[in-house]
């Protein structure tokens, strides 16, 4: 198999027998038969020979970490393109999906695309809200995450942030409940807080969610697990969001989840939705959920929207609210992988993940080295704005 790498072009209407693929600014092309491969292609990167192509969606680098010798043709942090022969090919492990996926590259994807999405008039109600945005507030909230040292989900620790969170929820007005899961052969909890809309009946339900757990995945489940951008940065960033719509009126109800055992498989959202009566379904209007926002990998702070086709209305209001309320680049893709907007797309519940762009160029995740010190409140305020306006307009304040 031959392949090379060049800048964003329609070569595959002119080219027959030319696969490709879009990471972003990247278009690579391949193809089966080295004879029909263009003499004239310009490349950013010369042609080469790989046995296969394959497709990785990854956390962190632990797929490099635990594959050196899988060659990596094309590194877009959260998605990675690997040659590895049939033995190797064969010898990496699953991980059941959770830590990362290995898939053949499908021809004619468009892993992740960047956008520019159009900006418009601020509306004024939400603009006030977003601006209640505070960073004292969100530093505060972060620091006492991180000071309990862990929170992998079957720590005691764990049941001590949930609980410390359920109290600040109770504290900001809303009804707040912590709901028990398992988490393979243990238990531990999610951290349900929900407030009425004023609308008439039928009322719609807005979800933010954010998994409150964290894993040092090197030295294991009793080994200290910071875990600032994973997730207390989205955990900070969804306590945020609910002392800003503290008081609000909505039309729709509200819903702020904070998920135990993401990080061994999404236990907490899975059940989550399993749980969900069909009725309850089919009054979600957006599911926003937040997982690293706060790691700037990218020369300009830029937000990653990730949801599948039933998210696609969600994934454009968001990027509109970025271009009206902040200053983020904007990355979108309908590849959904390992985070708690799974389950609910699944379902056929509209849903998007918004995270720090090229999060899995982060290797602080998933060890004792995810610290504050790695933090970028910029970047990870701007996404609180940004997910406070979307919010704003799925529940109509």
């Amino acid at each position: 198999m031959k392949y090379g790498i060049i800048g964003e072009a329609a070569v595959e209407e002119e080219t027959p027998g030319l696969e490709w693929a879009r990471l972003g600014d990247t278009l690579l092309c391949w193809t089966e038969d080295d004879e029909r491969w263009p003499a004239g292609l310009a490349l950013q990167e010369p042609a080469a020979q790989a046995p296969s192509l394959y497709l990785v969606t990854q956390v962190g680098r632990l797929f490099q970490r635990e594959h050196p010798d899988i060659p990596v043709l094309v590194d877009k942090g959260r998605y990675l393109v690997v040659g590895p022969d049939p033995e190797q090919a064969g010898a990496v492990r699953a991980h059941e999906d959770v830590c990362y996926q290995m898939r053949p590259l499908t021809a004619g994807i468009t892993v992740f695309r960047n956008v520019t999405p159009a900006r418009r008039t601020p509306d004024p109600a939400v603009r006030e809200l977003v601006k209640l945005v505070d960073e004292d507030a969100y530093q505060a909230t972060l620091r006492t995450l991180v000071g309990h040292g862990t929170r992998h989900s079957l720590n005691p620790a764990f049941r001590a942030a949930a609980e410390q969170a359920a109290d600040l929820l109770r504290g900001l007005g809303y009804a707040t409940s912590l709901a028990p899961i398992t988490v393979g052969s243990g238990s531990s909890l999610n951290v349900v807080a929900e407030r009425a809309g004023e609308g008439g009946e039928p009322r719609g339900r807005v979800l933010v969610t954010a998994h409150l757990d964290s894993i040092n995945a090197v030295d294991g489940p009793a080994a200290a697990a910071p875990g600032a951008d994973d997730n207390g940065s989205g955990a900070a960033g969804l306590l945020e969001i609910a002392r800003v719509f503290s008081g609000r009126r909505t039309t729709h109800d509200l819903c702020l989840i904070l998920f135990g055992g993401e990080e061994q498989g999404l236990f907490g959202s899975r059940q989550y939705v399993k749980a969900l009566a069909r009725a309850e379904r089919d009054r979600i209007r957006a599911v926003i959920n937040m997982d690293m926002i706060g790691t700037l990998n990218t020369p300009a702070p830029t937000v990653l929207l990730e949801g599948a086709q039933t998210s696609q209305v969600l994934i454009d209001d968001l990027a509109t609210a970025a271009a009206t309320y902040t200053s983020l680049a904007v990355q979108t893709s309908l590849h959904p992988f390992a985070s708690d907007h799974v389950p609910f797309i699944d379902a056929s519940i509209p849903a998007v993940l918004t995270i720090e762009g090229a999060d899995r160029g982060n290797g602080n995740v998933h060890t004792a080295n995810d610290t504050l010190a790695h933090i970028d409140f910029g970047l990870a305020l701007e996404i609180v704005r940004m997910n406070v306006a979307a919010t704003a307009a799925a529940a109509e304040v």
